[in-house]
């Protein structure tokens, strides 16, 4: 029986940095699979510049916390065995596991070198804006304590393109490095005239030897942790031709299932469109569009038109290749992208990519487990779990909208005969109390309809004309079905995304 995909984030910033982060997963794998959540993103697991890195200032790709490296064996997260056994329990509980890569750049070298850059302008990285003249830069990579175990590459300035720090001179800049094939990649996002480079010492794709050496590493690490597939980081950083080589060999190595999202950070449509276009829509994008209108309408409170609340989208355009969020590691409070999604319109933003037809949700561990560090924020838990459950039992068959009001708005699903007990009537508001009159097949007639969320006390019967009126109290969201609290979640799922 196909039941409905749902993705789990598995991480925010501020992890403890205690290394026992896939224990963790290990021993709430069972939970999610209660819950209907059937694919967990986790964290990149390879060692990176300090035993405490997020993961994201990536060293060595091959060390997945079983080399005594960088101020210990273990990562952040927890040693290669915890790893792997993480993702085998995972698997037991019929949960995919997709792999967070960093593709983009290298940092934590052993060494400086010597050679020859040119600076540009950060704000246009097409414009150089001093000669050619020597530095000290951190691009020498000999893993030692490795010793050339799972590869013997080893990384110099010749590899890379670009990097942000002179050592000679104790001086940050964007120097990209001089020689043939050393121009930035055409290939990438046009912010700032060419958004090749990001971060730390820039990965060169132009080189026929990285071009392969990424490809082993891609291989080698499917191959040893068994993961179902890859969330695939900065993509708008990387040669986008690289991206697409990288999804054709990855699959012809694992199958046609192994499964792609990208980070295109990006909210304008066309930029994603194109993007799409040079991949062959090979892989999926999160949804950035539609987190920035959460954002918008939670800031803007019954001023924002619900109605409009997928303008722009990629779920809208693309739902076959849009993976949807509310909030995620980057736009949580203080980090690089903060746009947090207000906590009142949580609960509808997450109605709105769990309930419906179209997109791939996910949800996020700061939201359902809570964010730590210095400015903590509470989970929502028990607001999340009865919408998890809904989509697991109740969200299936034929929508239809009633997108009429701009402070109210509702849908259906009518359910389907496979999934017994199935169909449900979704009504939100972000002013004044409400309802919606919405016609939900006379296949429910004469049936008693709950708020599984717990935001409306009282019953509905469906009428002979399979209609009710569906309240909703203001500033929430009610969900309107048959109560499935108690049943338990069927799983293996399907493979279908």
């Amino acid at each position: 029986m196909k039941k409905n995909h749902t993705m789990m984030q598995f991480f925010e910033w501020h992890i403890p940095e205690h290394g026992k982060h896939w224990e963790d997963l290990a021993i709430l794998a069972p939970e999610f699979h209660s819950h209907g959540i059937d694919t967990v993103w986790i964290p990149p697991a390879c060692k990176g510049i300090t035993q405490d890195d997020n993961g994201y200032g990536v060293y060595d790709g091959y060390d997945l916390g079983e080399f005594n490296q960088k101020g210990g064996i273990r990562t952040k997260y927890g040693t290669k065995v915890e790893l792997l056994q993480a993702i085998e329990i995972c698997h037991y509980e019929g949960i995919q596991v997709l792999a967070d890569v960093v593709m983009n750049h290298k940092a934590g070298a052993e060494k400086t070198e010597a050679f020859d850059v040119v600076e540009v302008d950060p704000n246009n990285r097409q414009e150089v804006i001093s000669e050619p003249f020597e530095i000290d830069g951190w691009t020498k990579f000999d893993f030692p304590v490795r010793n050339g175990k799972h590869s013997n590459f080893r990384w110099n300035y010749r590899h890379f393109n670009g990097t942000d720090y002179d050592a000679r001179r104790g001086r940050h800049g964007i120097y990209r490095i001089c020689g043939e094939n050393r121009e930035w990649s055409e290939n990438v996002d046009k912010e700032f005239g060419n958004y090749d480079y990001l971060m730390f010492a820039n990965i060169n794709y132009h080189i026929k030897a990285v071009y392969d050496e990424m490809m082993h590493w891609g291989k080698w690490f499917a191959e040893t942790t068994r993961c179902n597939g890859y969330r695939l980081d900065a993509i708008k950083h990387i040669n986008h031709d690289f991206i697409r080589d990288f999804v054709w060999q990855m699959r012809e190595q694992f199958g046609d299932d192994f499964y792609f999202v990208g980070e295109f950070w990006n909210a304008d449509f066309d930029a994603k469109q194109a993007f799409l276009n040079q991949v062959d829509y090979q892989i999926h994008l999160f949804d950035v569009g539609l987190h920035y209108r959460f954002f918008d309408a939670a800031l803007k409170g019954k001023e924002f038109d619900l109605r409009t609340i997928f303008d722009g989208t990629l779920v809208e355009a693309h739902p076959l290749h849009a993976v949807t969020f509310v909030d995620n590691h980057d736009s949580q409070p203080g980090e690089s992208l903060e746009s947090w999604v207000g906590d009142w319109f949580k609960p509808l933003a997450y109605a709105l990519i769990l309930l419906r037809e179209d997109g791939f949700p996910c949800v996020f561990y700061g939201d359902y487990i809570g964010i730590r560090g210095d400015d903590p924020i509470p989970s929502k838990k028990e607001q999340l779990d009865p919408l998890l459950d809904a989509r697991a039992h109740l969200a299936y068959g034929e929508q239809i909208e009633y997108f009429d009001h701009p402070s109210t708005i509702g849908w259906v699903r009518r359910g389907t005969d496979e999934h017994s007990g199935s169909g449900c009537a979704v009504v939100l508001s972000n002013d004044q109390d409400g309802f919606k009159h919405m016609a939900v097949g006379v296949e429910h007639s004469g049936k008693t309809w709950v708020d599984v969320t717990g935001n409306h006390e009282g019953k509905i019967t469906i009428d002979d004309n399979g209609e009710a009126e569906f309240p909703v109290r203001g500033g929430t969201v009610s969900v309107w079905g048959l109560d499935h609290s108690d049943r338990p979640v069927t799983l293996p799922f399907d493979d279908d995304q």
